[in-house]
């Protein structure tokens, strides 16, 4: 797969559950549709809560990226 070039990058490392779903939806809320967000997180609950907001909210998962503790979510806009 080629490298993911994202519009926006969002760090929420150090943030538990709920605060890095509340910052991303927020981010996302904001964005043009198309453009991608990359998220950097270290809270695990992170890959099932972000998962279960795009089922409804219809923006794409392009991937999850792990990099040792640290979870890389890529994310397009609606």
């Amino acid at each position: 797969m080629p490298k993911i070039i994202s519009d926006t990058v969002i760090d929420v490392r150090g943030l538990a559950c709920p605060r890095p779903l509340l910052k991303t939806k927020q981010l996302l809320s904001e964005m043009d549709p198309g453009q991608v967000l990359h998220v950097i997180a270290n809270d695990v609950t992170t890959r099932s809560t972000i998962r279960a907001y795009l089922g409804h909210s219809g923006d794409k998962l392009i991937k999850i990226d792990e990099d040792g503790a640290e979870l890389h979510h890529f994310i397009k806009k609606k």
